[in-house]
């Protein structure tokens, strides 16, 4: 089985490698080049014009090996091979808007789509695996309603999605940290009681073909991940934490998601109650740091680092769990 993971992951690398430049060209023919909001860091207008929906590719190369490889999903990927493809594409088309006119889709209307999406794939996932039980790290099985685990499910879901969009701001920032979580979720799948190979072989399809991706993306940046692969590959994160039973694991594994949406939430409310006052310079966190005068790759290798740490400990705190019950 590791060798068979190996194989996948150095064949979507591949794949990625050779079809990216050809990919990138064809973008800037298509003109969806991306545009930089005005309220945003001055530093950034220097990127305006780079193509982006670059994600679309990851998803494209990991849709199509799996299924070689496979044939097709089973009850482990048939949810996270969904989320790539149907969050993958309203992030396409997010994408498609906002390099014809500047502006994506409205921000209701793709809450909307999410959230259905979420709750279909929820109500799946239950379904498939008739989850009566939540996992909680040394306590063991805790009993939940299934009504109740559909609903904290498209949550998770959704809260995921979004979060590795609001990651998504600077070069290398949002594929490296998703690179380090999905690694961690490749473990936990080989180590998880019963093993779910098919699942851990997904993950390193995805690790592979983000490592391809990175190779255009680190700064400065030929192509950006866009919505296509942000909004897609947060939501699959999400799936394949609930299939792996360790969805209360994920904040941790997750940890650079979840403090980017926080200082977010934070700040907006904080603007809101205090009349205009801030407590970052700007939000996300990362444009925080940035205005305070560090670099791009400072950032984003710092926050890498933090994301290493994060697996790390969740990975650690999973087996731990197994360990004591």
């Amino acid at each position: 089985m590791t060798i068979e993971l190996i194989q996948g992951l150095l064949l979507a690398f591949a794949i990625v490698v050779i079809l990216m430049p050809g990919y990138i060209r064809f973008l800037r023919y298509l003109g969806f080049g991306k545009q930089i909001r005005d309220e945003g860091p001055h530093t950034h207008f220097v990127k305006a014009g780079t193509p982006t929906m670059g994600g679309l590719l990851v998803i494209l190369v990991v849709i199509g090996i799996y299924f070689l490889l496979r044939g097709g999903p089973d009850a482990s990927t048939f949810a996270p091979l969904a989320a790539l493809a149907g969050v993958g594409l309203l992030g396409a088309f997010d994408d498609y808007l906002n390099a014809r006119t500047g502006e994506g889709i409205r921000v209701r209307q793709k809450l909307i789509w999410q959230v259905v999406f979420a709750f279909v794939a929820a109500w799946q996932i239950q379904r498939t695996y008739a989850i009566t039980e939540l996992a909680v790290p040394f306590i063991g099985a805790v009993p939940i309603d299934p009504a109740l685990y559909v609903f904290f499910a498209a949550f998770a879901i959704v809260a995921a999605s979004n979060g590795v969009n609001l990651t998504d701001g600077l070069d290398g920032l949002a594929g490296g940290t998703l690179i380090f979580a999905f690694v961690s979720f490749l473990i936990i799948a080989l180590l998880n009681v019963p093993q779910q190979p098919n699942l851990a072989l997904l993950c390193a399809l995805i690790i592979g073909a983000l490592l391809g991706f990175l190779w255009f993306n680190v700064h400065p940046a030929e192509v950006f991940m866009g919505d296509s692969g942000s909004l897609a590959l947060g939501a699959t994160l999400a799936v394949t934490a609930l299939i792996t039973g360790q969805i209360l694991v994920l904040p941790l594994i997750g940890l650079v998601f979840v403090v980017e949406t926080l200082s977010d939430i934070i700040q907006i409310g904080y603007f809101k109650l205090s009349g205009g006052k801030r407590i970052f310079r700007m939000a996300p966190l990362h444009h925080h740091f940035e205005l305070g005068g560090w670099n791009e790759e400072k950032i984003t290798l710092r926050f890498w680092i933090v994301a290493i740490l994060a697996g790390l400990l969740g990975v650690t705190l999973f087996v731990s769990s197994i360990r004591a019950l």
